[in-house]
Formats: C-alpha cells, structure tokens, sequence
C-alpha cells in the first residue's frame, strides 16, 4: 500500500484561506442592471417639432444577471472580463453611482471608488486645491485634506504645478495627481478600475509598489482589471463576468486561465460560455514534463545552484499550424521567476505544423540562480506563431524544490564580486 502523501498548501493559499475565514465586508445577492436604448434618436429640436407626438421605443439591455459574491475584509479582490461584460457596471453598482435594478448589496464599511481616474477634478482649479476637494469629498475633514496635500504632490512628482490650474496640466498629469488622490484615501473598502492601464512604465511600477503596500497592510480592494499579471500578483481571489453573468470565481490561476481561454479561442470554444467546454478543447497537451541534472538523470528537485534540464512533451490533439509553445516558471506565490519560448519553425528537422497524435520533446538548460523553494512551471501554446491565438493552457505541469542552506531576499541569487574600498582612497 503506498503512503497517503499530504499535498502542502502554498504560503498564498495559506494566506487566502485565512483571509476568507475573516468577516464578509461586502455581500452582494442576485444583483440585477438593465440600461434601457432607444431606438430613435432625437438630437435636435427641429427634430422634436416636427414631431411632437412620436412615442420614443427602446430595447433593454441587460448588463449583469444574477451576480452574487462576497468580499473579506483584508481581500484583494479582482474582477474581470472580455470588454462589455458588465465589470465595470457592477463596479459602479458597489460605488453607488448606479442603482441596481434587482438584488441586494450590503458593505460594511465606508467606500472610495476609483472608478475613472480625474472625475471630480476641476479644471479651472489648482492642483493643491483639487486635492483638497476630492479628499473632503471622500469624507476627510478639510484639515486632515490639507495635511495630505504635501504627500499627494510630491507622489505625484508635481511641485513646481501644485498652483496651476488643472486645465493646463497634460494627460499623463492629470493620471499622476488622481493616482496620488487615490493613495491618500482611508477607506475600509477601495473600488479600483483599471489603473494599472495607463500612464508610463514609471507611474505603472508605481502602481504596482502601492498595490504592494496596501495589500501588506491588510487594505481591503475590489480591481477591475484586464492586466492577468496583476490579477495573479495581486488577488487573494476573483471572479470572471461575461454577457453580464458570473462565469468562474475563484484562485487567481483558475481565473486567470479562463479569462486567457476567453481571449484567445473561438466563441465557440470559451469555457464556461456554452455547455460542455472544458480543457478537452485545447488542440495540444503535455504528456509529461521531467527534470533532470546535466548528465541525463532525472531528478524530481534540484539543489541550489545546480544546472539542471527541463524537459516536456507536447502531444497535438488537433492539427496545428506553426505552433509556438511557452513555459512560465513562478514561486509559491504565484510570482513568474522566468520562461522560455520555443517556435517549431526554428527547428529545420521539424515540419512547421503539427499533425494529430504527433507529438515533440522540448528541452532546455536552466542556470540555476534560484533561492530555495517550491517552483511551478506552466504551459502556453499558440497557433501560427501568434499569442493572440492561444490554444493550450496547463497549469504546474512540473514543480520542482530548490533546496539549499543560502538563503535570502528575492527569487534569484546573483553572483558577482563585490569590491569594498574607502571613498578617495584611489585618489
């Protein structure tokens, strides 16, 4: 009889299941929008005169059906979907800024929504005093408003234009200032639309570090996002909407995954969108994924530093052209460490397609700089070369250990020679 082996949660499931014991902070039950669209429109009053006793017909929309989840307090909490799913609606629903038409939704809790970045700004106002609007306005005294102007300027690097009326500011202005707006806020529950969409590479690692700190501090946030990277950073949970209703909640991977299906198949494919989808869809698999150390002998973990291979099998279950194969290793945390792409077209000896039941080895040498720990590596694959064509997705397809006695900070150990001198003593 083989020995029952327990399966070890990761410090993020760990973290996630703790969390999701803690107290529900926003409920929401059957919740229900229905915008209604006429038919005819009428812009002018020339229109309306002539004719004044046209009854206006419309059509309705049904923008979310039935949509229950629940919110914890200290959760991350991502939303997401293809564009017009009906995120943002719900997103605006939580803000208050829209009525539901049907369910309940019950916080706990005072609410800031982000939901456009700059709404509320002035334009014929300055910045500082901008800053201290929007902060009384999300229920900050005036003083404790002005004690936060200093902060929110120099975050947003805008010290020589804190007295310039905001009309005068540029785009990527005008997203620095809200951004800093939106960090100085203390509200138990933050509703965030995608903020890490824009602005440049700077503002988005800025983003990026303040989204760090709020979820080490316990801040409860609710992200409308289409950026799976920061779902899967980020999120202790989310949740996919299309055509308006729940389609998949859950781990950041299982979401992430289904969102990447939903993108890059057919609509006749799309998990969770028609009866029957599944991973059976895919047009290729991996068969089997192994490592093994420099002289061909497989290992099942790898010691510090030591070079090692990575091997997977890919078997085609439909035909496919010009197949292109990714493999994303990440930490327990769901954090990608690195990856490695592999074009069948770069192999001469190889035909550019792929026939069903054919199947390929691909291989790679690993310098390992990894510190110790549990590593996962994932596959991708993509028709005619292109990634907007994704048409396989496999979740820790290997996990390997990395074990060693030299530990530190990070995911990586360089190496290098550090040189130490006193400054001026080579002068």
């Amino acid at each position: 009889m083989e020995p029952t082996r327990t399966i070890e949660k990761t410090p993020a499931e760990k973290e996630a299941a703790r969390i999701g014991s803690g107290p529900v902070v926003v409920e929401v039950r059957g919740v229900d929008k229905i915008f209604r669209i006429p038919d005819n429109r009428v812009d002018s009053i020339k229109e309306r005169a002539v004719h004044p006793f046209r009854r206006n017909s419309y059509r309705e929309l049904k923008a979310l059906n039935d949509i229950s989840f629940d919110v914890h307090q200290g959760e991350f909490f991502g939303i997401v979907g293809l564009n017009g799913s009906g995120k943002s609606t719900l997103l605006k629903i939580l803000g208050s800024i829209y009525r539901a038409d049907g369910g309940r939704i019950r916080t706990a809790g005072r609410i800031a929504p982000f939901i456009e970045l700059g709404v509320g700004f002035n334009p014929e106002m300055t910045a500082h005093e901008n800053i201290v609007l929007n902060a009384v306005m999300m229920g900050l005294s005036r003083q404790d408003a002005q004690s936060r102007v200093r902060a929110a300027i120099d975050f947003a690097g805008l010290d020589d234009f804190a007295e310039l009326k905001l009309k005068n500011y540029s785009s990527g202005m005008l997203v620095r200032l809200a951004f800093s707006v939106m960090v100085q806020a203390e509200a138990d529950i933050m509703l965030i639309d995608e903020v890490l969409a824009v602005g440049d590479a700077s503002f988005q690692q800025k983003c990026e570090d303040v989204f760090h700190d709020m979820r080490s501090a316990g801040k409860t946030i609710v992200l409308v996002t289409h950026d799976m990277n920061a779902v899967e950073k980020f999120c202790h949970r989310a949740m996919m909407i299309h055509n308006g209703k729940m389609s998949i909640i859950g781990s950041p991977g299982e979401v992430s995954d289904w969102y990447l299906r939903a993108n890059f198949r057919e609509e006749d494919e799309r998990p969770g969108f028609h009866a029957g989808a599944s991973e059976e869809g895919d047009d290729a698999h991996v068969v089997e994924g192994w490592l093994e150390d420099m002289d061909g002998t497989r290992i099942a973990n790898v010691e510090q530093g030591q070079q090692f291979r990575m091997n997977l099998v890919v078997e085609a279950i439909r035909e496919i052209e010009k197949p292109l194969f990714s493999f994303i290793a990440s930490d327990q945390v769901g954090l990608h460490v690195f990856s490695f792409n592999k074009r069948l077209s770069e192999s001469p000896e190889l035909p550019d397609s792929m026939a069903p039941g054919e199947r390929v080895q691909v291989s790679v040498p690993v310098e390992n700089l990894l510190q110790p720990g549990h590593y996962y590596v994932s596959a991708r694959g993509f028709r005619n070369e292109n990634i907007n064509e994704m048409n396989m997705q496999m979740l820790r397809v290997i996990d390997f250990v990395v074990f060693g006695t030299e530990t530190g900070p990070g995911v990586v150990s360089l190496t290098g020679e550090v040189e130490v001198s006193r400054p001026g003593a080579g002068d």
